[in-house]
């Protein structure tokens, strides 16, 4: 029901890893009050219920109805204003209703089941109105963070008049609709969270905080116009070159199953897959595909897109397929005994959302306060420069693009001649062209809009011009990849959201996946999914969103919860969303964050 709730809601991931987090408190609390061995939930601004322990005849039937008061009276605190509230609030009452108790009912006096429950959400809902997250300010959207560059007009060609190459520039679009699905109102995008840092948290140690609101800083990323502008060219060069991928037709097949992918070091991209399925013993099953289709579908499994649970919803959906997967044991670490199925759920999602909390918290906070650029803004603007590779060659500059044969080119005359590989951007030569997905964005006539109309953030009416790509689609069609102006690249999503709103160091996904790998792991006692397999399939021609696709049945496959958090941190380099510099930072700080969050949870269950 939570899940469904954040569907209805605004894509604000930062805020659901709280709501699933203080959530997954309330109903540990009421759990906890009826166990002797279980400590309070000791991070938040007051032990919650640490000074309660209640006995009764019917153990089970109080846990459930004190549960069900806690989870119900959290949920409709934080999701009554959303805008899907009509839709959620009457379904809460009515699973209340269907397990037999009543909305009315918010006593918080006397010892009786529901008093418990209403109890531990009031101190929840109390702990989240001072916890640094300004709930009751809407959640500091409007205030604390101002964008030293102006929009980037998505349909116009370039970047715009950037102040800062290496700092976020929000994006301004004629329709802008969130990852929920959602019509967002105003065409420029706000910083969503850039104070996430200053958060409460559940596990994150002070001893790990570099500066206020910064955990586990991993340095700066690179700069350009600084002694790391190579490294900084390379790795957008590298998103370009993602971006290629994204075509069924290109004639590569992959192998994506666990025999040929997999196993990555942490921070790394360098694993070859597994020889034998531990479970089973016998060798993992060759999965052979069309690269660009299994590029496609990863990234939109992962991107978390149209009426989606968002990040840590997606983490909470993949421990449901765990939880109810027949061959999995409710063992905590994989030894003892067998849990019940309630106390392995309280206690699983509590550490679990403790560890998306706090990779909320972390991630944010690197993301607030090095506020860096995306490769929208960094492909654009180097384009719109030139190339650095070659001093002596056409459109030099040092903060241009680096050369790649057949990736990234100069538009010659001998290249654009008819039937020539740039024959279609003729009126462009002496500009770069690179080899990407060709999205389906419209182009503009160029022109200068002055410094009011940027400040203003007013989108010029200009002539449109669709971009004529080499072939016309239909509406059952896919872009494909091909050769485009560097000056208008686009991610691979939909032309109504193409970027998050707010900055790209650290990767969200890359941390949250992390971090919920290592609790998943450390909890269950092993690292793969139950029978050393997970799966999830994107039927053809039915499961992709922002075109028509897969062109054939894909059948996503991890070993385990690490080989599918670095498929979800990966997914967002093919989806033009991340750069690796990025990605793997926040691979290294979701390990460290899952691993606090997990010994910390089995610190409140008494567990030594």
């Amino acid at each position: 029901m939570a899940l469904e709730a954040i569907r209805n809601d605004f894509a604000r991931p930062p805020l659901h890893a709280r709501n699933l987090y203080h959530l997954s408190v309330a109903m540990w609390d009421a759990w906890a009050v009826y166990d002797t061995g279980a400590g309070g939930n000791r991070p938040l601004a007051r032990p919650i219920l640490a000074d309660e322990r209640m006995r009764t005849d019917d153990v089970a039937a109080s846990r459930n109805e004190a549960i069900s008061y806690a989870a119900y009276r959290v949920l409709v605190h934080r999701y009554r204003e959303s805008p899907g509230a009509e839709e959620s609030l009457p379904s809460f009452d009515a699973l209340l209703a269907e397990f037999g108790y009543h909305p009315s009912n918010e006593t918080t006096r006397g010892n009786s089941a529901a008093a418990v429950g209403n109890r531990a959400a009031l101190r929840v809902i109390r702990h989240g109105l001072a916890d640094g997250a300004d709930e009751l300010g809407d959640y500091a959207f409007e205030t604390g963070y101002e964008p030293v560059n102006p929009p980037l007009f998505v349909a116009l060609p370039g970047a715009g008049e950037l102040a800062d190459p290496n700092r976020w520039q929000p994006l301004s679009l004629l329709e802008f609709i969130d990852q929920a699905g959602r019509r967002q109102a105003g065409n420029v995008q706000r910083f969503i969270g850039s104070h996430w840092g200053e958060v409460t948290p559940f596990a994150l140690p002070r001893a790990a905080l570099a500066a206020p609101g910064v955990y586990h800083d991993p340095g700066a990323p690179p700069y350009l116009r600084s002694d790391r502008s190579a490294e900084y060219r390379d790795a957008f060069a590298e998103v370009v070159r993602f971006s290629a991928t994204l075509d069924p037709d290109d004639g590569v097949l992959i192998d994506i199953g666990p025999g040929a992918l997999g196993g990555n070091s942490l921070g790394a991209n360098d694993g070859r897959g597994y020889a034998r399925n531990p479970v089973t013993g016998r060798p993992y099953a060759a999965n052979v595909v069309k690269r660009g289709d299994w590029t496609r579908v990863i990234a939109e499994f992962w991107a978390d897109g149209p009426d989606s649970e968002t990040p840590p919803g997606h983490w909470n959906a993949l421990a449901n397929y765990v939880t109810d997967h027949p061959q999995q044991r409710r063992l905590l670490r994989g030894a003892g005994a067998e849990l019940a199925p309630l106390e392995w759920d309280v206690k699983l999602y509590l550490a679990l959302n403790g560890a998306l909390h706090d990779a909320a918290i972390a991630a944010w906070g690197i993301k607030g306060h090095y506020d860096y650029v995306r490769p929208i803004t960094a492909i654009r603007f180097m384009g719109q420069f030139g190339q650095s590779s070659d001093p002596s060659g056409p459109a030099y500059h040092p903060h241009g693009l680096p050369l790649e044969p057949e990736l990234i080119e100069v538009i010659t005359p001998e290249s654009a001649a008819a039937g020539e590989r740039h024959s279609h951007l003729a009126d462009h030569v002496g500009e770069i062209a690179v080899y990407a997905w060709r999205g389906r964005a419209p182009s503009v006539v160029q022109r200068t809009f002055n410094r009011q109309q940027m400040a203003a953030s007013v989108i010029p009416e200009v002539p449109v011009i669709k971009r004529t790509p080499p072939r016309e689609l239909t509406g059952n069609d896919y872009w494909g990849a091909g050769w485009i102006r560097a000056t208008e690249w686009l991610p691979y999503q939909r032309d109504s959201f193409v970027t998050p709103p707010f900055a790209g160091y650290v990767s969200g996904h890359s941390t949250f996946s992390r971090a919920a790998a290592e609790v998943l792991a450390r909890f269950t006692g092993s690292a793969f999914f139950p029978g050393g397999l997970g799966e999830f399939t994107a039927p053809a021609n039915e499961f992709l969103v922002f075109e028509t696709g897969p062109s054939e049945t894909i059948r996503l496959q991890w070993a385990t919860y690490y080989d599918a958090a670095d498929e979800a941190a990966i997914s967002r380099l093919y989806g033009g969303i991340h750069p690796s510099v990025d990605d793997l930072p926040g691979r290294i700080l979701g390990a460290r964050v899952g691993s606090a969050a997990f010994n910390h949870a089995l610190a409140l269950f008494g567990d030594t």
